[in-house]
């Protein structure tokens, strides 16, 4: 602080200040509190009174529906209702009509013969003059005394039902609020069937009115979302496939670990967090394998090289990345691809003849991100590593020690602040991965956490739950990265080495 001000004085200090504080304020604090809001909201669709206001909505849809049943004609014989063409003509009256497939007016029943079946779920049609009825193609009952559809399938009014189950499954919406159970029976006369829509949406729309009025007075947060992430839901498999994936080791481990369990003969798992485990363990060995590769080369542009050497392997690495990082995902889809370079090659000197699936091989992903993420591990390694005395190297050599002891023990030791650093960056760039693992596996592999949010967020209304996810994965990254630092005895000071 003191050395600010001597160097820029008060005024340009204060101005410093200022600019970092807005900068953490605009692009930290406050979109985190916005996530963090969103997070602990539920969705307005998870909602009671968005339960009965869509149960509102259907009602009027099946009145709508039904009401396109209802003609000004005289009714049908023997209760019959006039079908509706399939091509949007006029319904027929005065008895059951053989649909339209052409778009003019249904053709009236012959007087004689058999009655065409219906093709909607009906009632089987009575063929005039005593024909003898055909059964309905839908499962319906042939005989004249079994209770038939008298419209055909609406989901609207399927779905217009009181007895609705609410946000979770485990409480329904009549129970819950006093309501009648009450439903649409395709079997009633039209009339009754509107009427009884009708009754339903007025329930619903007055119950919408009241829950909504008992919601604004109450808190609006809640960790719904967050409970998303530890749901389990039903993997339908059958017996013989069951005991195969029982077999395999990664289903051995996330038993023991219970993120997959059977209950009552069923196989559970508890999706979200199978993909965070996942997610974070790859994620490791990314990191794992960019340091492997980068530790040496550090060492050789810092330690084991002259000057001009150095420039020009500095040269090599940094080229490659003035092209835009999807520009070089996306050139090594031509490397791995089935007609790819690889596969190319292998066919080219008759090593195999059909081509090998990079694009389902974990290790391909873990490749390109180390590609993709090598400088941030290389240049905070060698930006402490230069800063070593070689005459330390030289010293511990003329004493005995071997290369591998002249690491551990001078040239590691001085160079951890750099490797924490690096190695800190490429596990959170790598975990927060979306590029990479979307168009490198084309959607091949198992999907990454980072996928899983994007989905919640732009692929489905589940921006609340995208926001409890991210928010989440957010803290589980920042605990495994304070962990880290832990094992390394690393302090936050240690990091201005590295600059």
């Amino acid at each position: 602080m003191s050395g600010l001000l001597q160097g820029y004085g008060r005024g340009l200090t204060l101005v410093f200040f200022l600019a970092a504080a807005v900068w953490g304020l605009m692009l930290i604090v406050l979109p985190q509190l916005t996530m963090v809001e969103r997070a602990l909201t539920a969705p307005s669709r998870a909602l009671d009174s968005s339960v009965a206001q869509g149960l509102a909505r259907d009602a009027r849809t099946c009145i709508s529906v039904l009401q396109t049943y209802v003609t000004d004609d005289a009714p049908a014989p023997s209760g019959g209702l006039a079908v509706p063409s399939m091509s949007g003509g006029a319904p027929s009256s005065g008895g059951m009509a053989i649909p339209s497939m052409t778009g003019r007016a249904p053709d009236p029943a012959p007087s004689g013969g058999l009655a065409v079946p219906s093709m909607t779920g009906g009632a089987p049609e009575r063929a005039p003059s005593g024909g003898l009825p055909i059964p309905s193609m839908t499962g319906g009952a042939g005989g004249a005394e079994s209770a038939a559809p008298t419209r055909p399938y609406i989901l609207q009014c399927d779905r217009a039902t009181t007895h609705k189950p609410l946000s979770g499954g485990e409480s329904w919406l009549d129970e819950v609020y006093d309501l009648p159970r009450l439903g649409v029976s395709d079997t009633d006369p039209i009339a009754d069937q509107i009427a009884s829509a009708e009754e339903i949406e007025t329930l619903a729309r007055e119950a919408s009115l009241r829950i909504r009025e008992a919601e604004a007075s109450a808190s609006p947060y809640t960790l719904s979302n967050f409970a998303t992430l530890f749901e389990a839901r039903l993997i339908p498999q059958s017996d013989a496939q069951r005991a195969v994936e029982n077999a395999k080791l990664s289903n051995k481990l996330m038993s023991l670990t219970g993120l997959r369990f059977e209950r009552d003969g069923e196989t559970y798992s508890r999706i979200g967090l199978v993909t965070l485990t996942r997610t974070l363990l790859q994620a490791v060995i990314a990191t794992a394998l960019a340091l492997l590769l980068c530790y040496p080369i550090a060492y050789k542009v810092a330690l084991a090289s002259r000057p001009k050497q150095a420039v020009w392997l500095f040269l090599g690495l940094i080229i490659p990345y003035a092209i835009v990082e999807l520009m070089r995902i996306y050139a090594w889809t031509t490397i791995i691809d089935n007609s790819g370079l690889i596969n190319g090659l292998l066919q080219w000197l008759g090593l195999i003849d059909v081509p090998i699936q990079f694009k389902r091989f974990p290790g391909t992903v873990f490749l390109v991100i180390v590609y993709t993420y090598v400088l941030f591990m290389v240049f905070p390694i060698y930006n402490v590593m230069s800063t070593l005395d070689r005459n330390q190297i030289e010293a511990a050599r003329d004493l005995g020690a071997s290369p591998w002891r002249v690491h551990r023990r001078i040239i590691i030791p001085h160079s951890k602040p750099g490797i924490a650093v690096g190695t800190i960056a490429t596990f959170m760039l790598a975990a927060g991965a979306f590029s990479v693992p979307r168009i490198i596996s084309r959607g091949l592999q198992a999907e990454w956490f980072s996928q899983t949010i994007y989905n919640k967020f732009f692929e489905s209304p589940n921006a609340n739950v995208g926001a409890a996810y991210s928010f989440a994965y957010t803290i589980v990254c920042f605990l495994l990265v304070a962990l880290f630092m832990w094992l390394m005895r690393t302090r936050l000071k240690d990091f201005a080495r590295v600059q």
